[in-house]
């Protein structure tokens, strides 16, 4: 019998996980799997429970049961052990699930019992902390996320994306419960049009692996991501592979607003590589900082802040530091994965 420990976020997508959660509990039981549930009662909950559980040798499974950031905070509690992460996506998005080939909850639960287990890698967030918001503190150092190498920034890891620019305001206003009554990609759509309509510019200093671009204007955005989709299926990654040894880059700098506003649409279908100078690539190493008059890049905060998300979370800010590290977490998914050349 395989033992599972679900960590289940009540409050996920506005509060419908809790509501649902009996016809997920039953579907458990049918499988005939053994089960213990912890609910999570705060932001970073997920993170204690999973790392109170990740040494135990009665479980074959820790599960998240919520969204991308549910998935995160279970998965940095496991991060660095042999526990496996199991997912039920229950959330806005769920990207980080279907790059593991899970696409809704009943195949969910299946695969917590016959899936194939994969050990991926992550990305490590220097960042300085983003201030609290009502219900949502500001993120402190944490026995399983570590201390970050510089004194002005905290750290977090991300398992599918890492952003800043619109993505992350859009975030950031989520996070503030703004469009909280609309659902799936259409909430992500609304805000992003709110966030591009109230973006100031703002010009930051960038470095991505050894090269450095110094004063960049960052109008638009930058992401960097182990997965093909973020956003609840927005194709920034065209291609991208969760087990691929790298994370992708995607750099969309100095747009117009009216050049955001139209990128939404190729952004969803993954068309927008090559317009208006948009890159992606392969890398391991993306850092942004604020940027002084004798254009060196400073450790102050961006004012307005520029916000630093991770896997949905807008919880840092500038300056950041986002490093791709290989061999961190084992994830039970489907059988076949998204673009795994492999298989």
């Amino acid at each position: 019998m395989v033992r599972i420990a679900c960590i289940v976020n009540p409050a996920g997508r506005d509060g419908t996980v809790l509501k649902r959660w009996p016809k997920i509990a039953e579907q458990i039981k049918e499988e005939g799997l053994d089960c213990e549930i912890h609910w999570t009662e705060r932001t970073g909950h997920a993170s204690e429970i999973a790392f109170s559980l990740r040494d135990r040798d009665d479980l074959d499974l820790v599960v998240a049961v919520g969204g991308d950031g549910t998935m995160n905070e279970v998965g940095s509690g496991l991060r660095g052990s042999s526990m496996t992460l199991g997912i039920i996506p229950m959330g806005s998005g769920n990207d980080y699930a279907r790059a593991h080939g899970i696409r809704n909850t009943q195949q969910a639960v299946s695969i917590l019992k016959s899936g194939v287990d994969r050990r991926v890698g992550a990305m490590r967030i220097d960042g300085a902390p983003a201030p609290s918001l009502p219900h949502y503190p500001s993120p402190a150092t944490t026995e399983w996320d570590g201390q970050a190498d510089e004194d002005c920034m905290v750290r977090r890891w991300a398992f599918l994306e890492s952003d800043g620019g619109t993505t992350s305001d859009v975030s950031r206003r989520k996070t503030l419960g703004q469009g909280k009554h609309i659902r799936g990609t259409m909430k992500y759509t609304y805000l992003g049009i709110k966030s591009i309509f109230g973006w100031k510019k703002q010009d930051g200093w960038l470095k991505v692996d050894d090269t450095e671009f110094g004063r960049t204007d960052m109008s638009g955005l930058f992401t960097t991501i182990m997965t093909q989709t973020f956003g609840g299926g927005y194709r920034i990654a065209p291609g991208m592979c969760v087990t691929q040894d790298s994370m992708s880059i995607i750099l969309a700098t100095g747009l117009s607003k009216s050049q955001m506003l139209r990128i939404m649409g190729p952004l969803k279908k993954g068309t927008h590589v090559g317009k208006w100078g948009i890159t992606l690539n392969s890398g391991k190493r993306l850092e942004l900082r604020n940027i002084d008059e004798n254009n060196q890049p400073s450790n102050q905060p961006h004012d307005p802040p520029m916000w630093v998300q991770v896997d949905g979370e807008p919880c840092l800010m500038t300056p950041a530091i986002i490093q791709y590290v290989s061999d961190q977490l084992t994830v039970r998914g489907g059988q076949t994965i998204p673009n795994d050349s492999s298989e």
